[in-house]
């Protein structure tokens, strides 16, 4: 278990909190960062909607939004919201699974806290090289992450 990581998700959601140690320590021991405290909540459209409309003023919902509260990018100190509901959607149009759009969405959180951006053309192309990249490299853990969920 990764130190100073905590999951937590809606009552719908049964996942194995192991395999997003496991990822996330895999992570950790690629780029080398420390975790002072990583939260990743996995969380309905209604409540990303509030987070979005809160904290960046979007009247929407979105997958996946990341805090850094440190500003660090080698000593982390954030949180990641993942929108389940968002997540099914993204899997059906990509025509993956929840797991690995899950797991998809948890490697992005991490590479925004480490400093990857997806705003220009150009920042969004070399994120998702590297995404691609780890979600391809930790393809065995993706299939043990959901127990239950319907989307």
């Amino acid at each position: 278990m990764v130190r100073n990581l905590s999951i937590t998700s809606i009552l719908k959601l049964k996942i194995d909190k192991k395999n997003i140690h496991k990822i996330v320590l895999n992570l950790k021991n690629e780029y080398l960062f420390k975790i002072n405290s990583l939260i990743i909540n996995f969380v309905t459209e209604k409540e990303i909607i509030l987070i979005n409309e809160k904290y960046l003023g979007h009247n929407f919902s979105t997958d996946i939004i990341t805090f850094n509260y440190s500003g660090e990018n080698d000593s982390l100190d954030g949180e990641i919201f993942i929108c389940l509901d968002d997540a099914c959607f993204n899997a059906k149009k990509f025509n993956v699974t929840l797991e690995n759009e899950l797991i998809r969405l948890v490697i992005h959180g991490v590479l925004h806290l480490l400093g990857y951006d997806d705003k220009s053309t150009k920042e969004k192309k070399k994120m998702k090289i590297e995404e691609n990249r780890l979600v391809n490299k930790y393809q065995e853990q993706i299939h043990k992450l959901i127990i239950k969920y319907d989307c």
